[in-house]
């Protein structure tokens, strides 16, 4: 199979019909097999049945529906599982995203060997309270990850096969979906000038709270990508700076105590010394981190559950 084509989507029934109709033309033009993945992420309106009646009309529509709203993560890891096309495309299903960008970013990845093409929605139909925040987020993830992309959050991208198998796509993660793969080797990263539609259906369904949430979730994986595997490295690196910092000057304190009584002076009680709980209290933070690390070490040798989504039904 050529092109799979994943579509997480949360109450859509509107917009379903005329991007599948759409899909299906772009795709029959270049005469590619593929497969739509419709992830239905817990709606509320006719989006399950509508994929239903879509299904009778396109034999390569396939469906997944969860018992209730997971988040697009869950979506995309599902649909990502699911995926069996040497390429896969992902796009938001409100029509923003245009299936007739498919061919070329399919030609990018099979013959500029991409790993990942991201789409760069350079001119964007979009309120200024979400196109300011985004690019003020797009920087600073630039800066982060060392990966020079100037859309983070397209929904609109393509990856070799091998990518989508070999990542995992958690909580809020999507956003980050290059710096995940660049950590598993996956560094062929491209960005491709996408057209980008005004809406023509509903209302987004994210707010304001996405941004916070991004820059959450960049300080995370970060972490995750340097750490994830040793977190004893950075917990134990702090945590024993910080417990020689304050023992070191514990220790001084102590030097100074001996040193006066040695030469007749009569000194203050160590206790009576602002700098000694300040010591104190930096050793116990210290050591606190160390058991950080410990128990960080313990966590990431177990198994998770993170990924484990109730589906409701599949076709």
């Amino acid at each position: 199979m050529d092109v799979s084509v994943v579509v997480p989507l949360y109450n859509e029934d509107e917009s379903l019909p005329e991007l599948l109709a759409w899909i299906d033309r772009v795709m029959k033009e270049h005469s590619f097999s593929y497969e739509a993945i419709l992830v239905d992420d817990g709606s509320k309106d006719n989006s399950w049945e509508v994929i239903n009646e879509l299904k009778v009309l396109y034999s390569s529509i396939r469906g997944i529906k969860f018992r209730r709203n997971y988040g697009k993560s869950a979506a995309l890891f599902c649909g990502f599982e699911a995926a069996q096309g040497d390429v896969v495309i992902t796009m938001d299903a409100d029509l923003q995203d245009s299936p007739d960008e498919i061919p070329e970013l399919f030609r990018m990845i099979k013959e500029e060997n991409y790993d990942i093409v991201s789409g760069w929605k350079q001119k964007r139909y979009d309120p200024i309270t979400k196109t300011i925040p985004s690019k003020f987020f797009n920087r600073t993830a630039r800066a982060v990850s060392g990966i020079h992309l100037h859309d983070f959050n397209c929904g609109l991208k393509a990856y070799n096969c091998k990518v989508v198998k070999s990542i995992e796509v958690y909580g809020e993660m999507h956003r980050y979906i290059p710096i995940l793969a660049k950590e598993a080797g996956f560094t062929s990263i491209g960005e491709k000038v996408v057209q980008h539609q005004e809406r023509k259906y509903g209302v987004t369904k994210f707010g304001l709270s996405r941004f916070v949430n991004g820059f959450l979730d960049l300080i995370s994986i970060s972490f995750m990508t340097r750490f994830g595997k040793k977190p004893m490295h950075f917990f134990g690196l702090l945590g024993s700076l910080m417990f020689m910092i304050g023992f070191f000057s514990s220790a001084w304190i102590g030097v100074q105590k001996i040193m006066s009584l040695s030469q007749g002076v009569k000194a203050p009680l160590v206790t009576d010394s602002p700098y000694f709980y300040i010591a104190l209290t930096t050793m116990v933070i210290g050591t606190q981190m160390l058991l950080t690390g410990f128990v960080a070490e313990l966590v990431s040798r177990s198994s998770s559950d993170r990924n484990l989504y109730q589906i409701d039904k599949e076709i």
